[in-house]
């Protein structure tokens, strides 16, 4: 798609405004949308992974703690900073997952829609037994949770169906 204002370089920036439910689509290269003045002072034409961690994790503040931190965080064995983490969106070693945790937290919840992990994909041909097992943590999950409302129908309910999970996973 070539810009709209131009017609000469290629579209690379794409805009869509809406006003009074009106929906207006402007395609533009960077030169034609600096011109426009449509560009944010701190865009980056050059789009990274890293540099999208990086913008999660422009915070100085833990989530909900109102707490600052005084001193730059530093992983003791690699020596990395969180600074640097945060402007690079790499770890230094693998020790900088449990320093970093406190800041790192608030970053895995916005990026796993509210969860703390990562779980992946699993595998459809090979992967049944896998599905179980997971389906089965899943479920005592919930069975915890069921016992801590009370809830002891659900509880029971759930404990059977683990089992018969269970049964079929050792039958396989």
């Amino acid at each position: 798609m070539h810009c709209q204002e131009c017609g000469e370089r290629p579209a690379t920036l794409h805009f869509t405004k809406i006003v009074n439910g009106q929906k207006t689509e402007i395609h533009l290269c960077d030169v034609c949308a600096k011109d426009k003045g449509e560009v944010f002072p701190s865009f980056n034409n050059s789009f990274s992974i890293h540099n999208l961690l990086s913008s999660f994790l422009s915070f100085d503040q833990p989530s909900g703690t109102g707490t600052t931190y005084a001193q730059p965080l530093r992983c003791d064995r690699c020596g990395l900073t969180y600074a640097q983490f945060s402007k690079s969106g790499r770890f230094g070693c693998a020790h900088c997952y449990r320093v970093f945790g406190e800041r790192l937290e608030p970053l895995f919840k916005k990026v796993h829609s509210g969860n703390v992990s990562h779980h992946g994909k699993i595998p459809r041909r090979s992967g049944s037994r896998l599905k179980m097992k997971k389906e089965i943590e899943l479920k005592k999950q919930k069975l915890q949770q069921a016992v801590a409302n009370e809830e002891f129908e659900l509880a029971a309910k759930l404990r059977d169906e683990i089992r018969e999970l269970e049964k079929q996973l050792v039958q396989e």
